[in-house]
């Protein structure tokens, strides 16, 4: 793969034009490995844990049925779909506090839990919903970067593995699943463009994005910031080109997970990609 072109800048050190080098040697374009082992939570109506790289995130589906008050007070009518999201104590190098002990969700965990109700909302027509709400909730295991990327990626498995289970119960009659879901992180690191960053390349960044698109190359949201310097517009595209790529592959990362909750539990499918394990936790 061509590396992609360098942001220009006229005070560049002969040293810093040197080639980017990634530090797990993968390509500018190139994902972290992914996998999900679906069921993970038994109790809940969906669950997958989703591994990407060193980031893992639990994203559970459960299923209420009703909705909030404020519908019924406007009478709306159809499902709704909310998340909440958490990074667990043990999940960064130094323990993070647990909300509750602060008596407060902290102002990041906000963003990102409304940032994933926003992307699952866009995946469900809420009038073949019915009544119900459900309820999406991410624990981050442990955090190497994108835990809200994963976290949204994760948590259209759970919803779609919830949604399969109403239906096979003869609760819906009809799919309200749109399309698929997922997000990915770009970014500039040593002026390079490159996709999924880890912890190390999120810290030194110069320009941060993330970007959540449908199967159908859709935009549901974009969150950028110049870092540590701006970008024009042919960085931008730069970026984009390189977050549809990694959309793609994650949507049929997505599909062979789905698919693979046909197959015995505990048993490999060996017509997906072999980064997709099927059945039971290992």
């Amino acid at each position: 793969m061509m590396p992609p072109e360098r942001m220009s800048n006229e005070q560049e050190t002969t040293e810093s034009n040197a080639p980017y080098q990634r530090t797990d040697q993968r390509q500018y374009g190139e994902l972290r490995p992914i996998t999900f082992q679906n069921h993970i939570a038994p109790h809940a109506t969906g669950s997958t844990l989703i591994e990407w790289g060193l980031t893992r995130v639990i994203c559970a589906a459960t299923i209420e049925d009703r909705v909030p008050r404020w519908m019924k007070e406007q009478n709306i009518t159809g499902g709704w779909v909310t998340a909440e999201y958490a990074m667990l104590p043990y999940s960064t190098l130094s323990r993070k506090t647990r909300d509750s002990s602060r008596g407060k969700i902290d102002g990041r965990s906000q963003e990102i839990q409304r940032l994933i109700g926003r992307s699952m909302r866009a995946a469900v027509n809420p009038e073949a919903l019915g009544a119900r709400t459900i309820w999406i909730d991410c624990d981050v295991l442990q955090a190497d970067g994108g835990t809200r990327t994963a976290a949204i990626t994760g948590s259209f498995v759970a919803l779609s593995l919830a949604i399969n289970r109403l239906l096979e119960a003869g609760q819906l009659t009809a799919n309200p699943i749109l399309k698929s879901v997922a997000a990915v992180s770009v970014g500039v690191v040593g002026s390079t463009p490159l996709l999924d960053l880890c912890y190390e390349e999120d810290a030194t960044a110069e320009v941060d994005l993330n970007i959540v698109m449908t199967s159908e190359q859709e935009y549901i949201e974009l969150q950028g910031t110049g870092e540590k310097t701006t970008f024009g517009t042919a960085a931008l595209e730069q970026m984009l080109g390189l977050a549809r790529d990694g959309i793609a592959t994650l949507s049929r990362l997505q599909k062979a997970a789905l698919v693979s909750t046909t197959q015995p539990y505990g048993s490999w499918d060996h017509s997906v990609e072999p980064s997709i394990w099927c059945g039971t936790p290992r």
